[in-house]
């Protein structure tokens, strides 16, 4: 009977990490109306953050992913102007356990004996979401935003991983509209 509610605690170990390790969450959004064949320059408006580290490295995976598709970032007289802030909040997950032992319907030897034991945890951690919009310079209108969110870890080295990997899935068709080769 011991042997079995360690098992059973291993399992739902098993399922509180799994839980955890959730899969990057991608959005992007666009106007329908915007030309994106006449945007070649940009510029940087503002970039928020909590961290004054991520700054650097937002501005730095931006400006990877669009000098790959032929955009130029410039001082001033851009054609396109970027945005982008960094949001952390706390999640909450319930987790809920059941050990099985109560006999559940006509399982003992007289048609009964109980659902078992239940037992719930409440779990917290930090998700980070970076959104990125870019501003048509000359009408000042939104044209494209772009977010990802994913769990953060208290490995800087996974943030700046996940943060990259989050920019690159978030321009993986940018432009809209663009011709693939």
């Amino acid at each position: 009977m011991k042997m079995h509610k360690v098992i059973l605690a291993l399992v739902g170990m098993a399922f509180l990490f799994a839980s955890r390790a959730s899969t990057q969450q991608v959005k992007t959004d666009y106007d329908r109306s915007a030309h994106f064949e006449k945007y070649k320059t940009y510029s940087w408006e503002h970039v928020r953050t909590a961290d004054p580290l991520n700054v650097d490295r937002i501005t730095h995976a931006v400006n990877g992913v669009l000098a790959a598709r032929g955009w130029t970032q410039v001082d001033s007289g851009a054609d396109v102007s970027i945005v982008a802030m960094e949001i952390t909040r706390d999640q909450h997950t319930l987790n809920t356990f059941y050990d099985g032992f109560g006999g559940g319907w006509g399982w003992r030897r007289f048609g009964g004996g109980g659902f078992g034991e239940a037992t719930t945890t409440t779990d917290t951690y930090k998700v980070g979401t970076v959104v990125v919009d870019l501003f048509d310079t000359k009408t000042k209108q939104l044209i494209w935003r772009g977010a990802a969110s994913d769990t953060l870890s208290v490995n800087s080295e996974k943030n700046i991983k996940n943060l990259d990997e989050g920019v690159d899935k978030m321009f993986k068709h940018f432009p809209p509209g663009a011709t693939k080769k």
